[in-house]
């Protein structure tokens, strides 16, 4: 299976009316039927209309809106010219009348497939931009930036695509964060690395009301394989082809699978705070990217957060110990930030005026500098 495949459900009520178009599909290359309860979206759907006609189509329009859905075709006894009209008005690709004309739905289904391989090498090649963000040690706050830094950037800049990855192999919280009940995780991918394409990818995803795709962790002890670096690097060289920009809540572990994706980011943030621990890990941490060539410090962001102005260590104290620049600083603001999470919301959904907030919105723009105004230029997203 390619990225090109065309995937394709089937919600026809008559059996062999449903056999027919398998067969038809099963005799074409590039093409393939997935299972009803295969989430969206899908390339194209073929449906068989029934009885609610006024309902079937205001659903099939929903479809079409959302994206759920690529292309529809209606396959249907009736040939009453207004319903025709109808499905010309509601977006329909094909209306096959019955008996099904095996020729005209075989051309059809061609059509659809060339037209999807003409899209995809007229496409230019996308290459997103990787910001792995990393705690010096637990609790610093690196989930919060992460999640809030992907909305911000997916809510004020629409025209890119955001892609939020939870590596955090065990508990992960990104659901909470953003009150959502995803239905697939990061086992997923692990179990079924030989199907990993554009399409399997982009029905685990789940795409959150600010615009981005988040990718959850497992979240608890289940028996998936654990994934390898090779996997990592399969997951990310995927992710780049389908998103402008991927961020990643690295967590804590320095492990196998976390310093391949240290090495293949743009860019790590790395997160600390104002205390003597943080100091201390965050000093070994850059000397182990050091030694390890996983990446240049040139490209590795040092962020304090939770910063208080009258700290016991200054920002000048911190950047000596460590001979590392202080990219930014977050305020500390415990109850806004505990909200937020409490109700799952983003910081900026609560208190989009917030100091924080406006700390959080500054870091986007100095992470992601727009080079010109939308449409002239390519964003920069990384200075290399």
């Amino acid at each position: 299976m390619t990225d090109n495949t065309i995937s394709i459900n089937l919600v026809i009520k008559d059996e062999r009316l449903k056999r027919k178009f398998e067969d038809m599909i099963a005799s074409l290359k590039g093409l393939r039927v997935v299972a009803a309860t295969t989430p969206p979206p899908v390339d194209l759907l073929i449906i068989e209309l029934g009885g609610q006609i006024d309902k079937e189509f205001k659903l099939i329009r929903s479809l079409l809106d959302s994206g759920a859905a690529g292309d529809v075709f209606i396959v249907s006894a009736n040939t009453n010219p207004a319903v025709l009209l109808q499905a010309i008005k509601t977006g329909v690709k094909e209306y096959f009348s019955l008996p099904l004309d095996v020729e005209e739905v075989t051309q059809a289904l061609c059509a659809i497939r060339e037209k999807k391989n003409k899209s995809a090498v007229s496409a230019p090649s996308r290459k997103g931009k990787i910001l792995d963000v990393i705690g010096s040690k637990g609790g610093v706050g690196s989930t919060t930036i992460a999640v809030n830094l992907a909305a911000e950037l997916a809510g004020r800049h629409p025209e890119l695509t955001v892609a939020l990855v939870d590596m955090n192999m065990l508990f992960g919280d990104i659901p909470l964060f953003l009150e959502i009940q995803p239905k697939y995780h990061w086992g997923e991918i692990t179990k079924n690395i030989d199907r990993l394409d554009a399409t399997f990818l982009m029905n685990i995803l789940v795409r959150h009301i600010s615009g981005v795709h988040v990718l959850p962790s497992p979240g608890y002890l289940n028996g998936y394989p654990a994934p390898t670096p090779e996997t990592i690097e399969n997951l990310l060289g995927h992710l780049q082809k389908l998103f402008d920009v991927v961020i990643i809540d690295g967590g804590q572990s320095l492990n196998h699978t976390s310093l391949r994706t240290l090495e293949i980011s743009d860019t790590v943030l790395l997160v600390a705070l104002l205390s003597l621990p943080c100091m201390s890990n965050s000093n070994k941490i850059l000397k182990s990217f050091d030694s390890l060539k996983l990446i240049s410090r040139e490209n590795v962001r040092l962020v304090v957060n939770r910063y208080l102005k009258n700290s016991e260590i200054s920002l000048k104290d911190a950047q000596e110990s460590i001979q590392h620049d202080i990219f930014w600083t977050i305020p500390n603001d415990y109850q806004t930030t505990m909200s937020a999470i409490n109700q799952g919301k983003t910081i900026n959904a609560i208190a989009s005026k917030s100091e924080i907030m406006k700390s959080l919105r500054g870091l986007s723009d100095a992470l992601f500098p727009q080079q010109a105004q939308a449409g002239k230029k390519p964003w920069k997203l990384f200075k290399r």
